[in-house]
Parts: structure tokens; sequence; C-alpha cells
């Protein structure tokens, strides 16, 4: 068929992001579902078809694709495997079904249509030409029977069975047949890419001698603490030898004392590079115990790649040209003006080494994969070009495609977006700053329910090493509360950087800075984990709530519900068949008790408007009855400025709290 004259369109296949230029994300077992404008000129019948498979083989799935209305179709698939898919969308002018309502519709007015089941014969005999064996027989025999004496209103009785319809669609006339111009990809992740639990600790710091250097053995003997908590994800800060050169001291100082064991971040010294660990920690083979260890209590140790160096690297020395030189022939040190970073010295991705410093750089990651590490958090990837990184990161994936990155990127929201479109997993985000009730929905609202969906996976992080929130400075413990609450619900990937976190550090270097004052950035410190004041309790359970809540393991169901009080926020989660459904009531305001009436949407939760309903507080395990109408939510922040509900809908009785599901 001339393409001038192929009447079949389609247009507005969706998902894809910037015309198919990237792929949209999915993890392991999730829907993909596709939607395209199909239309034809006049009035003929159409049929689409989702066609998708595993890049890199040669067996086309097919789904076929139902008509919604107003020329608008879809169908879906479900990823089974950790790989990149590609799809696309074809349609056709479906002959017998045109037939079919042409017939009806002459039939219906009274007219004569023994012609037309001449034509419809035919159709059907065409049909059987493309098929074998006992389906072959079938078609022909209807054809006969269309071709015969029997009565009109018999054909068309025969002809709307639906065994004939399953045998047409199974043998159609493919010849008007159009395809989409584009087979747009879906990257899959691995299900700890959608859900995980995050939490960062400094090894230097993990000793039980306050004063003493840790050591990745240190490290193990407290993974039982970190496991009981509920993390499946440990994320270490730069691991490796630490430089000397412009060593920073205690709180960021440019003049450091000998036992200052200066910042993790300035990588590099005589004892190695991007491929050591600094030697008070131990050795090479200590860190893969401590894989192995963390593995075996399913907990994947997360690595920071942080691509710069110290003036003492070997790099430094090795490849001069992979660095900037000042005109006085000095090399040239980080710095955001008017800070500046003596300690450190970027890569310069515009030397005529370009290509010598990648591969080292794709080697070093490789490197971290051999000894077992399959997590990596990449440190300020916004200061290096972006195509950089999609290489990069299809290059390991190609090889590792269970490989995850997270982009600590706090940057501006174009930047952040390119960098998830061209491959990391996860992303930090705006989450740190969002604390008003207006801001947080509106910020969610944009993570959810646009194109941003497809494939930003958000990471929300109360605080970190770099940062600490002027919420949590002046809200004191209960603000701590707060924020783990929000993070580890309205996301369902999270992390905090402990054990600052759980007990609750909250004491700024000076007013109006985010830093820590004796920040674990510059100096060793020694921590009382068993404090009675700890929310790891608290954040155990909101852990296991998480954990038995598949609603809680995504993200982009999220569902904002309307209350008076601008101090409370509620939301709901929901599995795609409402057989889960979490509610989440969060006082924002961690110094006074506040109050609102909330009526639930009942359709959209699948809830029976006539029958009541039980509300399980998972926090407290307390059990409230609720029904039509407003509800009364009450949150003392000196009890708990959290609720977290588990919606049970059957109840035996309207007296009887019992539930069965």
């Amino acid at each position: 068929m001339q393409e001038k004259t192929r009447r079949v369109i389609i247009e507005n296949v969706q998902p894809q992001i910037d015309g198919g230029r990237f792929p949209i994300r999915r993890a392991f077992g999730e829907k993909v579902q596709v939607t395209a404008g199909i239309f034809v000129d006049g009035h003929d019948s159409l049929a689409g078809e989702l066609v998708y498979r595993v890049d890199g083989r040669e067996t086309w799935h097919v789904r076929p694709m139902k008509l919604l209305g107003n020329d608008l179709w879809k169908a879906s698939f479900r990823a089974t495997e950790t790989a990149d898919y590609l799809y696309t969308v074809r349609a056709w002018i479906d002959r017998f079904r045109t037939w079919l309502d042409k017939v009806k519709k002459k039939h219906g007015a009274g007219q004569n249509v023994s012609v037309e089941m001449q034509e419809g014969a035919i159709i059907v005999e065409e049909a059987a030409e493309r098929a074998d064996g006992e389906n072959r027989e079938r078609l022909l025999a209807r054809a006969r029977f269309l071709k015969g004496e029997e009565r009109t209103l018999d054909k068309i009785q025969l002809a709307t069975e639906p065994e004939l319809i399953r045998l047409m669609d199974t043998y159609p006339d493919r010849g008007t047949m159009t395809e989409y111009d584009k087979r747009l990809r879906v990257s899959v992740e691995p299900l700890r890419a959608r859900f995980s639990s995050w939490y960062e600790m400094f090894p230097r710091s993990c000793s039980e001698s306050p004063g003493s250097h840790g050591t990745f053995q240190d490290c193990i003997e407290l993974l039982p603490y970190i496991a009981d908590m509920g993390f499946d994800v440990l994320y270490l800060p730069p691991i490796h030898p630490i430089g000397l050169t412009h060593r920073k001291g205690r709180n960021n100082i440019t003049q450091a004392d000998p036992q200052d064991p200066g910042s993790p971040w300035a990588i590099g010294s005589s004892d190695g590079g991007h491929r050591s660990v600094h030697p008070l920690l131990g050795t090479m083979d200590d860190f893969k115990a401590l894989v192995k260890e963390a593995r075996r209590r399913e907990i994947e140790v997360a690595l920071d790649i942080a691509f710069q160096c110290s003036p003492d690297h070997p790099y430094v020395g090795e490849h001069p040209d992979w660095f900037r030189s000042r005109p006085d022939g000095s090399i040239q040190y980080a710095e955001n003006p008017p800070k500046k970073y003596e300690d450190i010295y970027p890569f310069d991705f515009d030397s005529n080494q370009t290509e010598s410093l990648c591969n080292e750089l794709l080697d070093v990651v490789r490197f971290w994969i051999d000894k077992g590490v399959r997590i990596f958090r990449v440190d300020n990837p916004h200061t290096k070009p972006l195509r950089f990184w999609e290489w990069l990161i299809a290059e390991v994936k190609r090889g590792h495609p269970e490989t995850i990155f997270l982009a600590e990127a706090f940057t501006r929201p174009k930047t952040m977006y390119r960098l998830a479109k061209g491959g990391f997993t996860q992303s930090y985000t705006y989450f740190t700053w969002r604390n008003l009730k207006w801001e947080i929905q509106k910020y969610m609202e944009e993570l959810t329910q646009t194109e941003v969906a497809e494939f930003f996976w958000p990471s929300f992080w109360p605080n970190t090493p770099d940062i600490l929130p002027e919420y949590l400075q002046v809200g004191g413990r209960l603000a701590f509360v707060v924020r783990l609450a929000l993070a580890a619900t309205l996301s369902s990937n999270y992390g905090i950087y402990g054990p600052a976190f759980e007990l609750c550090e909250n004491e700024a270097k000076e007013p109006f800075s985010e830093e820590y004052l004796n920040s674990e950035k510059y100096e060793i410190r020694h921590w009382d984990r068993n404090r009675s004041d700890s929310l790891k309790a608290l954040i155990k359970r909101i852990n296991i709530i998480r954990k038995e809540n598949p609603a809680l393991q995504q993200t982009r169901n999220l569902m904002f519900h309307k209350v008076e009080r601008k101090e409370i926020i509620c939301y709901s989660k929901y599995t795609d068949d409402l057989k889960n459904v979490i509610l989440t009531a969060v006082n924002l305001d961690p110094h006074h008790t506040h109050s609102t009436w909330l009526t639930l949407p009942a359709k959209a939760l699948g809830l029976d408007s006539n029958k009541p309903y039980q509300m399980h507080e998972l926090i407290g395990d307390a059990r409230y009855l609720w029904g039509a109408g407003e509800n009364y939510i009450e949150l003392d922040p000196q009890v708990m400025p959290v609720q977290i509900f588990r919606i049970r809908k059957h109840l035996r009785s309207e007296h009887d709290f019992d539930y069965f599901m």
C-alpha cells in the first residue's frame, strides 16, 4: 500500500518520554499500560494491538487493544524480566466488523442484505485461508452457511456468535495495517529499585570505643542493629584513602590538626585511590565480608561514587591531563564561589583525554561490582556531563541490569529530571525542604500525576550529612517523627542519615545554617545507639508497616484527601485491586494538637458507602469504626503526631470489630 493512501492513523502513543528519546521506567512485575489515538477516515471499524519484546530478542508478544471511546485505545503488559523492553502499536481496518456493522444496520432498516451476505462469506473464506487445521474447517463451514439459503436473521445470529468473532480476530486481514513509527522503550528495574529503605552511616564512626577509628568489622557487628530497624540498604560514604593536602579539620575549618581524619570525599592518597579502601577501615577482603554478611541479612551495601580527587590521588601524578590547569600551572580545585574546596580536584571532561578518563571511571564502577556491590549512590552527578552518565549507566547495565544508581543531585528540576531520563534509577528530591501542606501536595502531584512519574523515582531523605533542615532544628524530637512518617509513606523509597536521625541530632553549626555542628564529615563521632530517647523502635514499626502493606511499596498510587486544617495532611495509597488501602494522617505542627473531619471517597477506595468499615491504626494497634460522611481525626504530637491506618472493609456487623479479608 502506498504511503499516501494509507488510511489508518496512529498518534500520541503513551507513555513516551521526549518523543521516545528516553525509556519509561518500571519495576519487575509491574504493568506497562499503553494508550494510543487510533482512527481512520469514514466509518470503518478498526482493530489494534500492542506488541512488545525484550530488547535483543526476536519474538514479539501481542496484546489486543480495547477501544475506550473517542478514538482512544488501551492495552497493557507486565514486565517479567529485569531488562529493557521495546513496545509499539499496530492497527488496521477490521473488515469483518465493518461488514457486520453495515449488515446489522441495513437489516434493521428493513433493507435487503443478500449481496452483503455474499461479501461476508468471502471475508470469512479469506480468513480460512490464513487458518489451518480445525479452525480452517470451522471458518469454511460458516462461510458456506452465509452463502446458503438460510434465513437472513439466522445468518446474522451466526455472524455475531462469540466463536466466529474469536476466529476472525485470530486470523485478521492485516492488509491495511499501519505501525506506529517509533519503537518505544521501557527500562525494567529490580524490585529494590521501586521499594527500599536506606540507612546511611560512616564506617569510621562505628567503633564501640570512643576516639577509635571504626572498621568494616565494626560495621558487621552493627548489621543486627540496622536489620532490626528494618532497613534493606546500607549506604556507606566513600571508603577510600583520604588525602592530606589541604585536609579539612573539625567543623570544616581549613587547618586540620594531625589527628583530624579529613573528609571522606577528598579521595586518594599514597595508599591508593578509587579502587582502594582506607587502611584504617580494613582490607578489601574485610569489605567483601561486610557485603556478604549484609546480604545474608537481606541488606544490600550501597557504595558512594564520588568522581573527584584529593591533590594526593595517584591520578594527579599519573594523568595530569584529566584535570584543569590554571594559568599559573596549578590544578584547579573545586569551588562554588565564594566557597572553596581546596582538598578536592574535579575531573576535566573537556580535556583532550576525555575518552581515557571516561573509560577509567567506568572501570572503577565495574571494579566495585566485581567486589559484590550492586547499588551506587552517586555524589553530585549534575556537575559532570549528563551524557557521560547516560553512557556509563548503559554500559554497566548491559552486563548487570540489576544495578541501581541513586542520583544525589540537589539542583535545578530540568537537570534532575534529565539525570533520571538518562538512567539513574532513583533520585534525591526537594522533599527535604517541603514542609507546608500546600507545598508537599503540589510537589507530590508533580511527581505522581504528570509525565515525571514515568521516569523519575524519588527517594525521600529527611536529613543527610550535608543537610540539617531548619524544620528539624527547631521542631525537636517530634519534628523527626513527622518527617520520618512523611518520607516513609509518601515515597516507596526513603532513607535516613543515622544514627544522627534516630538520635534526633539537630544542633546546627551556626544560625540559619544547614550544616551540623561537629559534623561527622570532618571528625569521628561516637554514638550511643542505645539511648532511651532513640527513635529506633518507631523506625522499626514504620518499616514493618511498609513491608506488610503493598500499597506503600509504590509511589504513583497517591491520593490526597481534603481536610480543612492546614496543619493536617491526609492521603491514601492503594493496590490496583484495592485489597490493600492505607490512609496516613500527619500533624505537620510538632508543637500543638490539631483535629479535623475527613470524608473518604468511598468508590475510589473500594468502600461501600452504605456499610461501616474498620480503621486499623498500625502504629498503636488501635481500631476505629468509620462510615459514610465525616469522620473525626485528632493528632496530639505529645502522644503521636502520625496515624497510619489500614482500611478493613468487611465487618460481620456494625458492633463487631473483627474483620475477614
